[in-house]
């Protein structure tokens, strides 16, 4: 493993990383070999080239409407329960957050909704997905990724609540995989003589996540076709939602996304749209005002559907993914580091880059794409700030207002 290591610093000029290498014991010498090892070298491949991100056309993408789903409910619902009883559906929760924004110190999913009684978003949302379990009359396997930080503290969480009624037997948890950080010149950074400067790698590497820790080979090996993929910032979303997995078969697309339409030009979400004929998700603060505010025939925006992250991808699509090099998101942020004589730095500005894959560049690997619109007072209350918009004030006011007791 020495000489690989050797060549890998050497091959991607990060030579630095050997530099304490005579002062280590033997264990901490094996960890720091072990860290660089298995790094997926793949990303410095792409970080030490030039992207230019050249935008394509982008043109609105109109949605299955309201109305025309509440028509076709029951069919859809029929087509979705029929797939489940099949086992062709697999879910994701992509639990990787911490609720530092709510003032809390622990995984997101952790949180009390309640106000009289514990209530947490995990259960809430496991309570959704019984709902279904109960239509189907079967279960449904769940996976769960977890961060590094709080893997162990929602695995005993989950423990601790006896997995909120669901089969503990159909739930796995895994940890999100972590890319290196580097300085702006592109130096992996360390936090001490044997230890790399690691971030997680976006919301959208749980797919390689999942191959790298040895799940797919189940998934692949059973008849699982589709994956719905959701986070856990959204207390009201309907999981396995057997309306939207029907719709999205019967549609005949690729994927299929549940979207909102937008309370006004101004709302701070993603648009789904098209790029160059492909799905595509722009995010707000890449619309330009005449976007924004452009209207459709109709008076509605014509970039009006605002994505819920709560997507459905085809196992097979997804397969293939694992052959392309997704686009690095870079992030600048103030990480900790190790300076040139040893000591430990806590910069208050930033000084790092870190590099992340997301959900959204899945959808454009997608040939084409359901947009599901969803009723924003009944599925759409995201847990986002303490105070304000998207806050726990206004999830606990959609939740009484959908006969939750709090």
């Amino acid at each position: 493993m020495e000489e690989q290591v050797i060549q890998f610093v050497k091959k991607y000029h990060q030579e630095h990383l050997l530099t304490y290498v005579g002062e280590l014991s033997h264990r901490k010498k094996e960890k720091l070999f072990a860290q660089i090892a298995n790094l997926d070298w793949s990303f410095m491949d792409y970080v030490q080239k030039e992207h230019k991100t050249n935008t394509g056309v982008i043109e609105p993408l109109g949605a299955l409407a309201l109305a025309d789903i509440q028509a076709q409910q029951e069919y859809y619902r029929k087509v979705g329960i029929q797939s489940i009883k099949r086992g062709e559906l697999a879910l994701l929760l992509l639990a990787g957050g911490q609720g530092t924004r709510l003032g809390y110190d622990k995984p997101k999913g952790c949180f009390n909704m309640g106000i009289t009684r514990e209530l947490s978003i995990f259960e809430l949302l496991l309570e959704h997905t019984m709902d279904v379990v109960r239509q189907a009359g079967t279960w449904i396997p769940l996976y769960i990724m977890t961060s590094d930080i709080n893997y162990t503290s929602t695995v005993n969480f989950f423990e601790e609540h006896d997995y909120f009624g669901y089969n503990a037997d159909y739930v796995t948890f895994f940890v999100q995989e972590l890319n290196p950080v580097t300085d702006f010149q592109g130096r992996i950074l360390m936090t001490s003589k044997y230890s790399l400067a690691m971030a997680p790698n976006g919301n959208g590497g749980w797919f390689r996540s999942m191959e790298r820790v040895g799940l797919l080979k189940h998934i692949f090996s059973s008849n699982v076709k589709w994956i719905n993929v959701f986070s856990v910032d959204n207390v009201l979303q309907r999981i396995a939602d057997p309306v939207f997995l029907g719709a999205t078969i019967d549609s005949g697309k690729m994927c299929g996304a549940k979207v909102v339409r937008k309370s006004n030009s101004e709302e701070k979400v993603g648009a789904i749209c098209k790029e160059n004929g492909k799905p595509h998700i722009i995010e707000y603060y890449e619309l330009s005002e005449e976007m924004k505010n452009l209207r459709q025939a109709d008076g509605s925006l014509a970039y009006g559907y605002g994505v819920t992250l709560n997507y459905l991808f085809p196992i097979q699509r997804l397969k293939e993914t694992l052959e392309i090099q997704m686009p690095l998101h870079v992030v600048k942020k103030a990480v900790p580091y190790m300076d040139a004589s040893g000591v430990l730095v806590n910069p208050t500005k930033p000084n790092a880059y870190k590099y992340e894959t997301l959900a959204l560049d899945l959808i454009h690997e997608m040939e084409d794409c359901l947009v599901f619109e969803i009723d924003r007072e009944k599925e759409f209350a995201p847990v986002k700030n303490k105070m304000g918009i998207d806050s726990i004030d206004t999830a606990r006011v959609l939740l009484k207002k959908n006969g939750y007791e709090l």
